[in-house]
């Protein structure tokens, strides 16, 4: 499809209606591999649950073992909470194909060098989630037991199991999200819409839009998990800033003859 729309636009142009209609195709393609990582979701429940559970298993041991259970209420409750554990994982393991998606949709990769160097920001956002939804794993446990512990010693907490599943799998999802916010700063500097000293010039900004986004995404009273989330978010805006200006500086010393701009049956200056 997209062989044929270059043919008869060799400029690459798109129409409003195109345009939608790549998104649809896109839309659908992601949600396709979505699905089919929900099918993995759902055949790995049980451990899913296990795994999700274990903070509270732990802090049952360590005060009696009727201190906290699960409250499935309603007869479909068990059932939506199977679909939507999987539907979650699905996300999670599908996020190849949908940030891939996302970013050739937003970014006009129509050259060859284009479309290479968009490969590349999707290798790196690929790991960046899933490194970002690992330390959120590590940093649950922390999170449920600060906010058990207000409960007191000589009661019992029934948490909806609705309740306890959406908060890790947000918790969790938060991080990873967040985690690519080095790749879509350098995107806009490679769009030329966002210069890497304007990205360093802000940083007071960014540094306080950070804090608040982590300590909205971690509804914890203890500093030490929204700090667990804003210090690493920190140090990848400096990297991607370092980065951009770097990108910059080699574009304004070759001028024109920057290789993005070389047509791709010319050879480029690397």
């Amino acid at each position: 499809m997209a062989l044929l729309r270059k043919n008869a636009n060799p400029e690459g142009r798109m129409s409003l209606t195109d345009h939608f209609r790549e998104f649809r195709n896109r839309a659908l393609i992601a949600a396709l591999a979505i699905a089919a990582g929900s099918v993995v979701g759902w055949l790995v429940y049980d451990w899913l649950v296990d795994f999700l559970t274990q903070p509270l298993q732990d802090l049952s041991k360590e005060r009696n073992s009727e201190f906290v259970k699960l409250n499935y209420a309603g007869i479909t409750s068990a059932f939506t909470l199977h679909l939507k554990i999987a539907m979650w994982l699905g996300f999670i393991v599908g996020s190849p194909v949908w940030l891939w998606q996302i970013w050739a949709f937003l970014v006009p990769g129509l050259t060859k060098k284009e479309k290479r160097v968009a490969r590349y920001f999707v290798a790196a956002a690929v790991p960046l989630f899933l490194i970002g939804c690992y330390l959120a794993t590590w940093a649950l446990p922390k999170a449920v037991e600060v906010l058990l512990g207000f409960t007191p010693d000589d009661a019992a907490n029934l948490p909806p199991a609705g309740d306890y599943f959406t908060f890790c799998t947000r918790f969790i999802l938060a991080f990873g999200i967040a985690f690519l916010l080095p790749v879509f700063l350098v995107g806009l500097n490679s769009a030329r819409i966002l210069p890497g000293r304007i990205m360093l010039k802000g940083w007071r900004i960014a540094i306080i839009a950070i804090f608040v986004f982590a300590a909205m995404m971690t509804p914890t009273p203890d500093a030490w998990t929204m700090l667990a989330l804003a210090t690493p978010m920190v140090g990848l805006y400096y990297l991607a800033c370092a980065f951009s200006i770097f990108m910059d500086k080699r574009r304004a010393g070759r001028g024109r003859s920057d290789w993005m701009d070389v047509p791709d049956d010319q050879a480029s200056p690397l």
